[in-house]
């Protein structure tokens, strides 16, 4: 028998009613925390909490400036703050429109930079800051310009905000493919054929899925050993270029 990691602690994930944002919830609790999801989507939000056991929740838009300020204003003391993304654009130069393209950017860098500004008085010290990104827009290639651009800050964002806003930790987990709904919905139809060419590429011999990377979030909040790094959950995608 051992501790839980996280006893007696509090883990809120903004994005937290499906995917990557409600696995890493559930694990969470099994440790000993007490969770606070957040998503738009007040409904499904509560499914989720009753599915996780979850402390309470609130329903905002990440991407409301002034809706994440006042949650983390009227929010008690925090430990972790997990902040899950929306998924990659993947539109060429000539297809993306403007607000597209601002979205990309405001969805990813700009929603993390806000959320850690406006939590991070809330978080106790050694407590931490978890972004999500990817690994998939690394190499260049024709139509994923932009998405390199934001694969390519989210690092550096991390490292930076782990110097300014220290002793609170800050850290980002950088996913390969990961089966959740959101890869469906991207996918569509094509799903199926993109899982199994994953279970025969990939190093590790099967798909990603949500549990791997939120056995690897909480590994970050409980080791207080770690900030400012880039931690890659993708089964050896990069190595092989599935």
């Amino acid at each position: 028998m051992r501790e839980p990691a996280l006893r007696g602690q509090s883990v809120v994930v903004v994005g937290g009613s499906a995917g990557i944002g409600l696995e890493t919830a559930r694990l969470a609790r099994t440790e000993g925390a007490d969770v606070v999801l957040t998503a738009r989507d007040a409904e499904r939000l509560r499914h989720a909490a009753a599915d996780v056991g979850a402390k309470s929740t609130a329903a905002f838009d990440a991407g409301d400036p002034a809706a994440v300020e006042g949650f983390f204003r009227d929010s008690g003391p925090i430990d972790h703050v997990l902040i899950t993304g929306p998924g990659p654009h993947y539109r060429s130069l000539a297809e993306i429109t403007f607000e597209e393209a601002r979205l990309a950017v405001s969805e990813h860098l700009l929603i993390a930079f806000w959320v850690a500004r406006h939590a991070a008085p809330r978080i106790r010290p050694g407590g931490a800051v978890l972004f999500m990104g990817g690994t998939g827009a690394r190499r260049p290639r024709r139509g994923l310009a932009l998405v390199s651009a934001v694969t390519a800050a989210m690092p550096a964002l991390t490292a930076g905000l782990a110097l300014e806003l220290a002793p609170v930790r800050v850290n980002l987990i950088a996913a390969g493919f990961v089966d959740t709904p959101l890869s469906a919905s991207l996918l569509g139809d094509q799903l199926d054929a993109r899982r199994q060419e994953l279970r025969e590429t990939l190093p590790i011999r099967r798909v990603v899925g949500p549990t791997d990377v939120a056995a690897l979030a909480v590994h970050i909040m409980a080791n207080t050993a770690v900030t400012g790094a880039t931690f890659d959950v993708d089964g050896g995608q990069q190595l092989v270029g599935a």
